[in-house]
């Protein structure tokens, strides 16, 4: 398999004594819809600063699909697109404007600029305001364009830095079925986030870096298999009159309201083995959810183990 970026005992301190990244080595494979999580000032942007060749590394080596991004600098930068945190564009620019000019900076005829231009746009729903001034723009239709934008040359990697800050949650989930689209289409896609349900529902791999170090570096199917137990909330379809209190080996339940039910397995039982139980009672789920992120507990229990707040 292709390595999109390899990273070797990556270092970074600034002038001022801050240490933010203190050797960290990572592989993300190409194709790769990966996960790099840490609370605020854990390194994270300043490790994407680095791959993107924005941020002068202090020690350490740094390749991205094989080429050192020191001696290949300039296609390092054709295989990258990176949409920041923060919103860098021109606020008075037209919407079609900075994304064919973006475009013209990575030489692209300005015919197949039109067309890419609009082909992004159109997949991101922001078509329409091609020709609205940026300033126009919700935070969430912003934060599309700037995807658009990172995406006009068609990279190979894609890099994403908390892309849904502030974006509501129907403009969250398309995004999320945008990303999945590419992402099968073969482009690789490394995503920091806050909101761990994203991270759970989209990537593949995951690393979770605190204090300048990588303290996490597994798949995510793996990661969540480390809970020792699943708690549900259960929705019935009518009114529970009698309370629901199960408790045997790997299945507890109870009821919470008139509608809802806890359901805590654990021991390898599944969700069907608690709604088996509850057939049995007569009441019948139409509806389920997780009761808390499940990467969440995890991630708060990897940082309290290295020493963090968990914040």
């Amino acid at each position: 398999m292709t390595v999109a970026i390899s990273v070797s005992n990556l270092q970074k301190s600034y002038a001022s004594g801050t240490i933010a990244l203190k050797g960290i080595s990572l592989e993300v494979e190409q194709g790769d819809f990966f996960a790099l999580l840490g609370p605020n000032g854990a390194g994270k942007s300043t490790f994407i600063g680095i791959v993107s060749t924005l941020v002068t590394r202090s020690g350490g080596k740094v390749r991205v699909f094989g080429r050192d991004v020191d001696t290949h600098v300039y296609q390092t930068k054709i295989d990258l697109g990176v949409v920041p945190q923060e919103i860098n564009f021109s606020q008075f620019e037209k919407v079609g404007d900075v994304v064919r000019t973006q475009a013209g900076y990575y030489g692209l005829p300005r015919k197949l600029a039109a067309e890419r231009s609009e082909k992004y746009l159109r997949q991101l729903g922001l078509w329409e305001k091609r020709n609205d001034r940026s300033r126009s723009l919700s935070g969430g239709m912003k934060r599309r364009m700037m995807i658009a934008r990172a995406l006009v040359h068609e990279p190979r990697l894609l890099i994403l830095d908390e892309p849904t800050a502030g974006v509501d949650i129907e403009l969250r989930r398309s995004m999320w079925d945008f990303l999945l689209e590419i992402n099968r289409a073969g482009t690789t896609i490394i995503l920091t986030t806050h909101y761990l349900e994203e991270a759970e529902q989209l990537c593949r791999n995951i690393a979770i870096i605190d204090e300048g170090r990588i303290i996490e570096n597994t798949s995510m199917k793996k990661l969540l298999l480390e809970l020792d137990s699943h708690a549900f909330i259960l929705d019935s379809d009518a009114t529970l009159e009698d309370e629901v209190d199960i408790d045997e080996p790997g299945l507890s339940l109870r009821k919470i309201d008139s509608h809802s039910i806890e359901a805590v397995l654990s021991g390898g039982r599944d969700i069907n083995s608690a709604i088996a139980a509850l057939d049995r009672l007569g009441v019948r789920i139409i509806s389920m959810r997780n009761k808390a992120n499940r990467l969440e507990q995890l991630f708060l229990s990897r940082l309290r183990g290295n020493g963090g707040e968990g914040n």
